[in-house]
């Protein structure tokens, strides 16, 4: 069942087509004007309009227009008795879903409002999926409520509105990737494509056709013309990751591409336009690059509009446990299996490590403990040897012989307080001392 709207000032016509479309179990809504059926859709939500193009008054083209100012998302038929090729061609060229002429059988009519109801679905299957893209993109993938991690977040959200270039700088592992996806997605090229390039893992060669394409017999194995990722991601976003790993010689064809939005396929002379906007992501320091003359210093400041640094996981320990309820949920559920939480001393063990791998190693880490773990809680010993390792010999104070028991003790609490990440309270505990005998200690160092 479908809202339609008939918008004719032939009585016999409304009549009609309100008849045979009640019929098959539509809501017809009828108006005889175009005055009328404006005051009409401005309180009715409809999917299909039926119009007349000749009425007095405002004639069908001028209510359509007016429509699709109001109710974009609904689709138009448009009849007549005195139709021609060149106001068919019109029609359908301003957005006009069909042109039937009159008179005609009510199976025609039929058929072509069955085929703009269909395509109508369709229409709205797509919004409904991309506005599920954009749900994910709010974002059950990007976890953390730390001070470091909602700098970067805040920042996402003030760049994504924007056409502006955006250079994400951090260590491997951090997420760079996400926080494109997060750009691109909460951005007005949402609906566009998302088009990802690892630039460090192509030879010069290929980059050079991976990101512009190439003409039938351009080289050596190009049996057919290849459309290239810039193309590709028309009306878009172009994820470039890894950039400071191009060659001197694809850092100026990519210049001149933010340049002018301009690019020719490998073996042809055309010039091709696109309309894309880029993010860049690198694990090296570029101004670094610049000066060693590794990466130039126009693209680095083509490239360089907003800079967003993602932090390390060991700067944002407050996300590592939420991260871990995250990824233990998310393999948990891939594997089939009833693991529901994690031991205290399994969290600590994480909270104390490292992360030189940063999100992605604890990423790996939760996916081996689910999958070692036998019962409903991960253990320390489902947990890599390192980290246990690791965990172990911050555990352990080791004391030169010579040392005083005024430095010893000193010694002592100030690595118990690094134990604690500055938790005084739980330091004094550990210490076997009251709070305030803690804080007089360190008064007197």
């Amino acid at each position: 069942m479908a809202r339609i709207l008939i918008v004719d000032d032939d009585w016999n016509t409304l009549n009609s087509l309100r008849d045979a479309l009640g019929k098959e179990g539509h809501e017809v809504f009828e108006a005889s004007s175009g005055k009328e059926a404006l005051d009409l859709i401005r309180s009715q939500e409809v999917e299909l309009a039926v119009i007349d193009l000749m009425m007095p008054g405002m004639n069908g083209m001028e209510f359509f227009k007016t429509l699709k100012a109001i109710r974009p998302e609904v689709l138009a038929l448009m009849i007549s008795a005195h139709a021609t090729v060149e106001a068919a061609v019109s029609a359908v060229k301003s957005g006009i879903f069909d042109f039937v002429t009159k008179p005609f059988r009510l199976k025609e009519i039929k058929k072509a409002i069955a085929k703009a109801l269909e395509a109508q679905a369709l229409l709205a299957e797509n919004r409904r999926l991309r506005q599920t893209l954009r749900e994910k993109a709010s974002f059950p993938r990007i976890v953390g409520t730390s001070p470091a991690f909602t700098r970067v977040m805040d920042l996402v959200t003030k760049v994504a509105s924007s056409r502006s270039t955006v250079l994400l700088c951090g260590e491997s592992g951090t997420g760079k990737e996400i926080i494109a996806e997060a750009i691109h997605f909460a951005s007005p090229r949402g609906d566009g494509p998302l088009v990802k390039v690892n630039c460090g893992a192509l030879t010069e060669t290929l980059l050079e056709s991976e990101l512009f394409g190439h003409e039938k017999g351009a080289f050596t194995g190009a049996y057919q013309q290849r459309i290239g990722r810039f193309e590709t991601a028309n009306g878009g976003t172009l994820f470039l990751d890894e950039v400071a790993e191009m060659s001197p010689n694809m850092q100026v064809k990519l210049l001149r591409v933010l340049q002018d939005g301009a690019f020719e396929r490998v073996g042809s002379s055309r010039t091709i336009q696109v309309d894309v906007r880029i993010i860049a992501a690198t694990h090296r320091n570029l101004e670094e690059e610049v000066r060693q003359g590794r990466f130039r210093q126009d693209l680095f400041y083509r490239l360089n509009v907003v800079t967003i640094e993602i932090p390390p996981l060991r700067e944002r320990a407050e996300d590592i446990p939420l991260l871990t309820q995250y990824f233990l949920q998310k393999f948990a559920q891939a594997d089939a299996k009833a693991v529901e939480g994690i031991s205290p001393k399994a969290q600590q063990i994480l909270n104390r490590y490292s992360w030189p791998g940063n999100v992605r190693e604890l990423e790996n880490v939760i996916e081996r403990a689910v999958s070692l773990c036998q019962g409903k809680i991960i253990e320390p010993e489902d947990l890599p040897p390192r980290l246990i390792e690791s965990y172990e010999g911050q555990s352990r104070l080791e004391i030169p012989i010579g040392l005083s028991l005024v430095e010893i003790e000193r010694l002592v609490i100030r690595k118990t307080l690094e134990k604690t990440g500055g938790d005084k309270k739980t330091a004094a505990r550990l210490l076997g001392i009251s709070l305030s005998g803690l804080y007089n200690k360190l008064n007197q160092q």
